[in-house]
């Protein structure tokens, strides 16, 4: 995912969307000047490098202006580069047939850029943190860790149309896998032009898919996506223009709403109230959890069960979500969220569910932290709580603040910056505490589960576990095949990290929003990048 922004993961509070610009009147022809959409997201885009971007929000731009082998749906995916594909007999094996398709400067997308990119993503030297993504294809992670040439990397271009990726077992969602944007091309000749200033800038990179994103410096809140005509179904693209703007503040946002500044806009708890019953709005329940991490690795003291497990339970997490966010979101179940995953007819959060883990529990928490406080030598302790700026995000650090402050000598502190900032902080290891979200890339628990392994990078509180690390290795050698004993170690997991409190999990967030009922076409699914615009006109 993503960090929340999602993304793939990463801000607690409001998801994203995006800002168009210029409105339209009237006709829905394609080719008609009317076909703007003018879009809002809460956090700037912060990378449109594909091998690097960690966030939701950079993610739907990216997968805006570039596509992959395969389109994201809802539980499904469409054909995109890849006009078709097969499987070996024993699943190993994946041979991807390219359309001819072009970047935005007329030179062929071939399946040389597919080898290329994902060679480029885990090399070493590039630092990808969706690199462990790749893990199973063959020598991925031999190559991430510095032990063989990228060269080795088991993906190969047969000519230009046909691309051979050999895994190293079985895997049901690799199809979800490709159609993620750290899985996407990337044109050589563009990446060595700008080298480390490519993805940084608009003009700093190369495009494939539906549209092209314009007017971004790479700093700036506002940027445009226009129709890209050397797009392979561009026939099909009717909108010519989405105007893109960062609006964190949710009254300015819906001020531009009701003002025709803005065709989209999302909306905070007191916003949903009034405007439950407006025709414009639209609410939706994402694979998404937000979630708390403790820095052991930093503070000492988080080492300690019973001062984690006393930091969980003070939050009330139904509070949270239905008095302070207030939009559909809803207290998390576990980390892994509701809805999500099932396997015959059973919801994964439902048979991993550990109460404890996410229980609100005053009294016992008090008494919890009164013995942490004991075994670690401390009377009183003091401690920052990183958010994201986003105004929404602020007021939940609020209530946790609150929450948490009823423990006997614990004083927090709010240290709320922009959302690029505290994706940077987090994962340098600056903070004591820090709100985060996750959600997912395809539909499946390991996508949540893998983050928390001692050597993930995304594990920025270094929480740790051998029993946790060993069950989702064995998952993740488990044949395909024995799909129940795969699903059991990941459900066995869940408890280890529920019980040892390796993260406080928060919410499983929902998105509200309005949006002009002449904006056609949208195609909202819950996991990452969330939205495809490919389809979207103005009536």
């Amino acid at each position: 995912m993503k960090l929340k922004s999602v993304m793939k993961i990463g801000g607690v509070g409001v998801l994203s969307a995006l800002v168009l610009a210029g409105c339209g009147s009237k006709s829905s022809q394609s080719g008609n000047s009317s076909q703007k959409v003018k879009w809002m997201i809460p956090a700037a885009i912060s990378s449109m490098d594909a091998s690097k971007i960690t966030d939701l929000y950079s993610s739907q731009v990216l997968n805006a202006t570039n596509e992959g082998l395969l389109k994201m749906g809802e539980n499904k995916t469409t054909p995109g580069v890849a006009k078709s594909y097969s499987v070996s007999k024993d699943g190993k094996t994946w041979t991807f047939n390219l359309r001819k398709s072009k970047w935005n400067d007329g030179k062929p997308v071939t399946a040389k850029d597919f080898v290329f990119a994902w060679r480029r993503t885990v090399t070493p030297k590039t630092a990808s943190e969706y690199a462990y993504n790749f893990a199973n294809i063959k020598n991925a992670s031999k190559i991430n860790s510095g032990k063989m040439s990228p060269t080795k990397l088991g993906v190969q271009a047969d000519g230009n149309y046909k691309l051979v990726v050999h895994l190293v077992k079985p895997q049901s969602y690799f199809k979800y896998l490709v159609s993620q944007g750290y899985y996407f091309p990337e044109e050589q000749a563009a990446v060595k032009k700008n080298g480390s200033a490519y993805g940084t800038s608009a003009k700093k990179n190369a495009y494939n898919g539906p549209f092209l994103l314009k007017g971004w410096t790479g700093t700036n809140d506002t940027a445009k996506l226009v129709k890209n005509k050397s797009y392979w179904n561009a026939k099909n693209v009717k909108l010519q223009q989405m105007s893109i703007q960062t609006v964190k503040d949710p009254a300015t946002a819906l001020n531009s709403y009701e003002s025709g500044k803005l065709d989209f806009t999302t909306l905070n708890g007191t916003q949903v109230k009034q405007y439950k019953n407006n025709k414009d709005y639209h609410d939706y329940l994402e694979a998404s959890t937000s979630y708390m991490e403790m820095n052991e690795k930093k503070d000492s003291i988080f080492k300690n069960k019973n001062i984690r497990r006393a930091l969980s339970l003070a939050i009330d997490k139904n509070q949270l979500a239905s008095k302070v966010i207030a939009d559909g979101t809803k207290g998390a179940k576990g980390y892994v969220p509701t809805k999500m995953a099932s396997r015959n007819g059973k919801d994964f959060a439902s048979q991993a569910y550990v109460k404890t883990g996410v229980e609100y529990n005053l009294t016992k928490a008090k008494k919890l932290w009164a013995k942490g406080l004991k075994q670690t030598g401390k009377k009183s302790v003091s401690l920052s709580l990183l958010c994201d700026d986003i105004d929404q995000t602020v007021k939940n650090a609020q209530f946790v603040q609150s929450n948490l402050e009823k423990l006997p000598g614990l004083k927090i502190t709010i240290q709320n910056v922009p959302f690029k900032n505290r994706l940077s902080r987090s994962q340098n290891g600056q903070f004591d505490l820090v709100l985060s979200a996750w959600i997912a890339d395809y539909p499946d628990p390991s996508n949540f589960l893998d983050l928390f392994t001692s050597t993930n990078s995304y594990n920025n509180g270094h929480w740790k576990n051998s029993e946790y690390d060993a069950l989702i290795k064995k998952s993740e050698s488990t044949d395909a095949n024995n799909e129940a004993a795969r699903w059991n170690d990941m459900v066995q997991a869940e408890k280890i990290l529920m019980n040892d409190q390796g993260i406080v999990p928060l919410t499983q967030e929902a998105q509200s929003t309005l949006m002009k009922s002449k904006v056609k076409g949208v195609q909202f699914f819950p996991t990452s990048p969330q939205w495809d615009w490919s389809k979207v006109s103005v009536k």
